[in-house]
């Protein structure tokens, strides 16, 4: 188990990325990261789910008060809240009591923001998170696209000339960019994906209920990791594959008895392809709006990685898994590397404070 103390004089920082599925959190020591863990955490159920977080945190990491804590947030999003404003406010709030008052609010380019002035300056710390990792990668690649395709979002960010340059700043604007595009690999109904979908020779038109998820078909197709699928499934079922089979029978109107396990899994790859068809065209765009030399390397985290690798590869881009830029020593295991990858916002959001705080 990691500690969160150090030999030297330079305290420990931990990196917070506060989505409303899940909580990120990185522990970055004498600034290597030693550690990273996630958990399910649905804050439009109530702020209780971001204290359960706190606590496993604070069990798993020993000397865990000593630490200064760096925060990223986009649950102010979730319909929790009634807008973006007091989503803010409320998460700087309940961050301070269990953090402390010293913790630090990640701003974008406006740097950092404090418990007391975090909630005037919302729209600096709101859904900051992409930029975070952005300017992590943008230190070791001046020019590179960033691909992060997590649970239930995929941000694509172009880096340019050593800095960040995306087309837009809040949700609103990355969504009209392309920079933004909602889809996951976990958490997105099918029914977001495709309006019709092929099956024994014939067009369906598809169920608009919410039946199923991404996370159905990466469990069919062998993709996605267990210790990432942290939520209950669309109808509050097992994960099994003849459960995933019944409830992608269901977008088109059949039962899993109707056709064959192999049957199912390939509707699964169609649903797959379909949502590679979505990233693929706002990937080619934003790197068009940015652009970005043809050679450009794509760097890839989230999750969802095994698919940035696989859009780098059709894209004809050099891939590097964020892990790489992320300040990890020789001696990190494979989980950690794992987990830097899959939590790539908590880890740049920690690494960002110590760097700031070491300069002076």
């Amino acid at each position: 188990m990691a500690r969160t103390d150090s030999q030297s004089d330079r305290p420990a920082v931990v990196g917070w990325d506060i989505g409303g599925a899940h909580v990120k959190a990185s522990l970055v020591v004498d600034g290597c990261v030693r550690d990273v863990a996630q958990w399910a955490a649905p804050l439009w159920q109530g702020l209780t789910h971001l204290d359960a977080a706190i606590d496993a945190a604070i069990e798993r990491w020993p000397g865990f008060g000593r630490a200064r804590h760096a925060v990223t947030m986009t649950a102010e999003m979730t319909d929790l809240f009634p807008d973006r404003e007091a989503g803010v406010a409320a998460l700087v709030r309940r961050l301070a009591e269990r953090l402390g008052d010293a913790t630090r609010f990640f701003a974008g380019r406006a740097d950092w923001a404090s418990a007391e002035d975090g909630p005037a300056r919302w729209r600096d710390v709101a859904s900051a998170n992409w930029l975070a990792t952005a300017f992590q990668v943008a230190a070791r690649h001046p020019d590179a696209l960033l691909v992060d395709i997590g649970s239930t979002t995929t941000d694509l960010i172009p880096i340019r000339d050593g800095a960040p340059a995306p087309h837009g700043r809040g949700d609103a604007e990355r969504l009209a960019s392309g920079e933004l595009v909602y889809v996951g690999v976990v958490r997105t109904p099918l029914c977001a994906l495709a309006r019709r979908m092929t099956f024994g020779g014939e067009r369906y038109n598809v169920m608009n209920e919410f039946f199923a998820t991404t996370a159905d078909v990466f469990r069919l197709t062998g993709e996605l990791d267990p210790e990432h699928d942290q939520h209950s499934a669309a109808d509050g079922g097992d994960k099994s594959q003849a459960a995933s089979c019944r409830r992608i029978a269901r977008m088109i109107g059949m039962d899993a008895r109707d056709a064959d396990a192999a049957a199912w899994v390939a509707l699964a790859e169609r649903w797959r392809a379909a949502m590679l068809v979505q990233i693929t065209a706002n990937l080619v765009r934003v790197a068009a709006q940015a652009g970005l030399p043809p050679d450009a390397p794509l760097v890839g985290a989230g999750c969802g990685l095994f698919l940035a690798r696989e859009l780098a590869r059709h894209g004809h881009h050099p891939f590097v898994a964020f892990h790489s830029v992320a300040g990890l020593n020789a001696a990190a295991t494979d989980s950690v590397h794992r987990w830097a990858d899959t939590c790539a916002p908590s880890v740049a959001v920690a690494l960002l404070l110590d760097r700031s705080s070491s300069c002076g």
